[in-house]
């Protein structure tokens, strides 16, 4: 039997009516990133601040958890070992999620897990230099 650990994820309107899971578009999948270390977890959420996302909030969950809930949901998942190479956000957002159609239709409930979760297109755009101007500044957090 494989033991559960606790990882961390970010969750985006946390502990209201209309939370999400954060998730990142692979091909026509949904994959949730599972963080080992809650400092690789704030620093993915500080670069996706820095792409004017909304702020999400890092939770720790039980890996199972996740897992089944990804099982359920048809989501893919990756584990984001602590220490390894720094992770960023992919530079193309999806325009409309799921989670504010669903604040739209009023139809959400309680659960955490319940809506296909990928934060809202950027606002504005940045350039190669810009990038790799925040991506050098988080690099020296680490």
């Amino acid at each position: 039997m494989i033991t559960p650990m606790r990882i961390f994820v970010l969750i985006f309107n946390a502990h209201t009516d209309n939370e999400g899971i954060h998730t990142v578009r692979v091909g026509d999948r949904n994959k949730i990133l599972m963080f080992e270390s809650e400092d690789d977890a704030l620093r993915f959420a500080l670069m996706l601040e820095a792409q004017d996302f909304p702020t999400p909030t890092v939770e720790a969950i039980d890996s199972e958890e996740i897992k089944e809930f990804c099982e359920s949901a048809g989501y893919d998942w990756e584990i984001v070992p602590e220490n390894s190479d720094l992770v960023l956000p992919p530079e193309l957002n999806v325009e409309e999620t799921d989670w504010q159609i669903d604040a739209a239709n009023d139809d959400s409930d309680d659960s955490v897990f319940d809506a296909d979760q990928v934060p809202p297109a950027a606002e504005t755009e940045f350039s190669e230099s810009e990038l790799e101007s925040i991506r050098r500044k988080l690099e020296g957090l680490l």
